[in-house]
């Protein structure tokens, strides 16, 4: 057996097996997955078993500092709604609410074998820009299609509070940075009171996923433009679909530059640009564009208070062995990038 910070093999296999009705779950091996730097994801595999016959679990990390943002029922919840839709994600197998068997509650769902681009594409996929073109299609289509979706139809109606969702997210997300403020960063604050007195008008609610990106799908070993999972539904609720789009442009960085933290691979020809990312998600979802600066800002600001957070998570020894070196002096460059949306406009 293997040991994992957060989740003992020899409490989970025992666990698996009794809910899972089959005994070759007894003994496993538990393996933290290395990517995310909040809810922790490990890869589970039966004794003799191999990465096909694995799962995934995901639990809070150990130390967590904004509760809401760690809800495994809700992130449970979200993805067992989704299933039937055309919206890809992994299948759901169990939630375990009890938080004394790993100390947390936590989920199983299954393993979806699927590409995980972070830094770099492996060489010999989507290796022409018509085919990483594809890629970002097909990245937008799939955002269009969750947006799309009725919440109600998937027993969702209750899922979060459309009504003032924007000015409780600028609300929440300074309240992440108050407890976790690392220093005075007046700009910080600067910007949170600016998106407090500037929050535009919602033109539609649905689904949002929170944090959407690259990285937090799964493509399509075979088939580049496909996404075979959304992952990462923690901070997934019912609101203003335009925040997913701010967020990703946060993610997206063109040729020719640099940005704090994020991967460069959206610079490499063929990408869309984020304005005509803007369009065809525009088209698809039937939704004007002309407070996109402000959903930017506002992204750059609550990227800024994730790293902040995890700043401090890292501090009281709760990110699993993760290195988080020079993640705090990222915060103000993210910072000025949300104050030169607002400023100078987000495309």
């Amino acid at each position: 057996m293997s040991s994992a910070v957060g989740a003992d093999p020899a409490v989970v296999g025992p666990y698996l097996a009794a809910t899972l009705g089959d005994e070759r779950w007894r003994e496993v091996t538990v393996d933290l997955v290395a990517a995310g730097m909040s809810n922790l994801t490990y890869v589970v595999t039966p004794a003799g078993g191999s990465a096909d016959d694995a799962v995934i679990l995901r639990r809070p990390p150990t130390g967590a500092v904004l509760a809401t943002a760690h809800d495994m029922a809700r992130e449970h919840r979200v993805i067992s709604a989704l299933g039937p839709t055309p919206v890809p994600v992994p299948r759901t197998l169990h939630l375990c609410t009890d938080p004394e068997v790993l100390g947390a509650p936590f989920y199983v769902m299954e393993r979806v074998v699927g590409l995980h681009v972070v830094d770099e594409i492996p060489e010999g996929y989507a290796d022409t820009p018509e085919l990483r073109r594809q890629i970002g299609d097909g990245l937008i289509d799939v955002l269009a299609q969750l947006h799309a979706v009725d919440p109600a139809s998937v027993g969702l109606d209750d899922f979060g509070r459309p009504e003032g969702f924007l000015a409780r997210q600028v609300r929440r997300w300074t309240k992440q940075w108050d407890a976790t403020r690392d220093r005075d960063r007046p700009g910080m604050d600067a910007l949170a009171a600016r998106l407090a007195e500037t929050v535009p008008q919602t033109q539609r609610t649905g689904i949002v996923h929170g944090d959407y990106r690259l990285d937090n799908c799964l493509l399509d070993p075979e088939r580049p433009g496909g996404i075979r999972a959304v992952l990462d539904w923690e901070m997934s609720t019912l609101g203003d679909p335009l925040t997913d789009i701010g967020m990703l442009f946060v993610y997206w960085p063109e040729a020719g530059e640099t940005r704090p933290v994020l991967s460069p691979v959206t610079t490499l020809p063929g990408f869309p640009t984020r304005r005509e990312i803007a369009e065809r998600y525009a088209q698809q979802a039937g939704v004007g564009l002309e407070d996109l600066d402000w959903y930017v800002g506002f992204a750059f600001f609550k990227f800024a208070a994730i790293v902040a957070g995890i700043v401090a998570r890292s501090a009281a020894g709760a990110m699993a062995g993760k290195d988080t070196s020079g993640y705090a002096d990222r915060i103000d460059p993210c910072v000025e990038l949300g104050r030169a949306a607002l400023d100078d406009g987000a495309l």
